[in-house]
């Protein structure tokens, strides 16, 4: 059997061009029963990334194979088994919430009414309410339960959950979990709340400026970046896993990625006093993306900064 077909999503040399900006080429593969973030700062691709995949955008180059399908703009099949929730959401602005989803079920042909009511009841969705009076939250709610009524296969979401209280927020993230309990369902999701991130995740993607720049398992992350702190009266001009380094006279303080190692060489070093301690996922993504943009500039420039 090919990969593609053990893959829910496969992406092979993916580009899609804009004026100053160019997305890829990105290969990309997620299994079934996974949920992967896509995170990077604002401008990095990630949109492009998921409307190349929704068939929202053409792509320039490249492919997207969804449970081994093509998703190609001459069959539709394949948005069957694809569910996708923007940033922003496009609704019959006249026709209450209950309307429009009337209108949509007809598209799907696994739309479950009973799973859309318990979503409607979860989220206290005001079915009856034109969406023009809706407010942004639950608008989005709508989204989501327009989404995730047809159970898709692949689910992806785009900041999905902007505008939502904290108990809808959890809600919804619960509702996350339900969704792939059987394992062969899986989530592809973009968000700059952490949060959701540590609860949601089993890996996560760092896209920047268009192209992936790593891809780890949170648990990884968690386990291998550490800050660090120590006295050596010796020069120390680099640092094996370090990331960021920094001395003032014969204190030094780090930023390490393989906090192993660097603990290794600290100690062969013979630097005294050595402290270190955890980072959040927040601080380790951060540094991720700066740690990638200052190794750019230095291949660029030649120039290491720290």
């Amino acid at each position: 059997m090919e990969e593609a077909m053990h893959n829910a999503l496969t992406l092979k040399g993916i580009v899609k061009k804009y004026r100053g900006f160019t997305l890829g080429p990105l290969d990309l593969t997620l299994e079934p029963g996974r949920v992967l973030a896509y995170i990077g700062p604002n401008g990095a691709g990630k949109t492009t990334t998921m409307h190349c995949i929704s068939g929202l955008v053409k792509p320039d180059a490249g492919t997207v194979t969804l449970y081994g399908a093509g998703a190609t703009p001459f069959s539709g099949d394949w948005k069957q088994n694809m569910g996708y929730v923007g940033d922003t959401q496009a609704f019959l602005e006249d026709w209450t919430a209950e309307q429009n989803l009337a209108a949509v079920k007809q598209f799907y042909a696994s739309w479950s009414d009973t799973r859309a009511s318990e979503l409607c009841s979860m989220l206290d969705l005001p079915l009856h309410k034109k969406v023009t009076h809706m407010s942004a939250g639950s608008r989005v709610k709508l989204s989501l339960v327009r989404t995730l009524a047809f159970e898709p296969r692949l689910l992806m979401l785009d900041e999905p959950f902007a505008g939502l209280d904290p108990a809808a927020r959890a809600d919804i993230i619960d509702s996350m979990f339900s969704f792939i309990e059987d394992r062969q369902r899986s989530i592809l999701f973009s968000t700059h709340t952490i949060s959701d991130i540590e609860r949601l995740a089993d890996e996560i993607v760092f896209l920047d400026n268009g192209t992936i720049v790593q891809r780890s398992l949170k648990e990884d992350l968690a386990e291998n970046f550490r800050r660090f702190s120590f006295f050596l009266k010796s020069s120390l001009s680099e640092l094996p896993g370090c990331v960021s380094l920094k001395q003032k006279g014969d204190r030094y303080e780090a930023v390490s990625s393989d906090c192993t190692k660097t603990a290794r060489e600290l100690q062969k070093a013979g630097a005294a006093n050595v402290a270190q301690s955890r980072m959040n996922l927040e601080e380790i993504a951060v540094t991720v993306i700066k740690m990638h943009k200052r190794r750019d500039m230095r291949d660029n420039h030649g120039t290491a900064y720290v």
